[in-house]
């Protein structure tokens, strides 16, 4: 990966520092931070100027390459993988993912959104709906996970819910902005009417589920929000907090290629329901079905 400094990606992208940086301030521009300096990695530079590209009406986006981007999901990244489908995985998060989609860099995003006022809302299809930019776009249930709270084997702490992690000053590993788990923990934390700012949160955010699980496991933070799966493979204590909906999303010439149509039969396999109980915290009865047209 080319990291770019905050120098060299305003001669980059043609704009000055202080905009860089008011960018930055504003999160708009895709960045981190390491030991207190901004990078810039250049490929996610190179994803975020083709998402925003205006294309005259009725020029169709290039084809997109057989990748699904967008949240990390143990039992989808096992199907692409044993399906044969020649889809390859690139976990970026729910919000990062779909922006690529918009751009065309990935064939498909794997999202579960949370609204922040209701974290049991459909906000999945709210969210295909609302883009202008999905207008051919099919929403496809890959399944219903289980999301809770990590923790060390044993709970020592007794944590139970997200306020007794704040009560007991528990460190908490998050996830980058955007990302699925991270909305669902916003949501979880004004429905508790608790201030981000209280959580004695990680300095660096974990960038998929089994990342986080490695935090926890190792002892740099207490607890942190991922799927049942992610918390049994680890050998993590797991405290259910909600069901949610995984989905993929595509675009409908997309849908009724060979990679796609590959994955959905393997998705009606019993190979795939017996992963789906071995991992656990799945629910798997609608996998492929069609939920949302655009």
């Amino acid at each position: 990966m080319e990291l770019l400094t905050t120098s060299e990606a305003a001669d980059y992208l043609r704009l000055k520092e202080r905009k860089i940086y008011e960018m930055v301030a504003e999160g708009s521009v895709p960045c981190t931070k390491v030991t207190g300096r901004w990078l810039f990695p250049k490929d996610e530079l190179d994803q975020w100027l083709a998402a925003s590209v205006v294309r005259p009406d009725g020029m169709a986006p290039r084809q997109a390459p057989p990748i699904v981007g967008g949240s990390h999901d143990p039992l989808l990244e096992w199907a692409l993988r044993e399906s044969g489908c020649g889809l390859a995985s690139l976990p970026v998060g729910s919000e990062a993912g779909l922006e690529r989609f918009a751009g065309g860099g990935v064939m498909a995003a794997g999202i579960h959104l949370h609204a922040l006022d209701d974290i049991e809302a459909d906000a999945n299809v709210a969210a295909i709906r609302a883009q202008g930019r999905f207008h051919d776009a099919v929403l496809i249930a890959f399944c219903r996970r289980e999301q809770g709270l990590l923790l060390a084997r044993g709970n020592p702490l007794k944590i139970k819910t997200i306020d007794d992690a704040v009560k007991g000053n528990a460190r908490m590993a998050v996830r980058p902005k955007g990302a699925g788990a991270q909305l669902l923990l916003l949501g979880l934390l004004r429905r508790a009417g608790i201030a981000f700012e209280r959580l004695n949160a990680a300095d660096t955010p974990a960038a998929t589920g089994p990342d986080l699980a490695q935090v926890v496991r190792a002892g740099r933070a207490d607890c942190g929000i991922a799927t049942r799966a992610v918390a049994d493979a680890a050998g993590l204590h797991f405290v259910p907090l909600i069901w949610e909906r995984f989905d993929l999303v595509m675009r409908q010439r997309d849908y009724f290629g060979v990679p796609v149509q590959t994955l959905m039969a393997f998705l009606r396999s019993s190979a795939f329901a017996a992963q789906a109980g071995e991992m656990g915290g799945y629910d798997i009865a609608g996998s492929g079905a069609v939920r949302f047209v655009n």
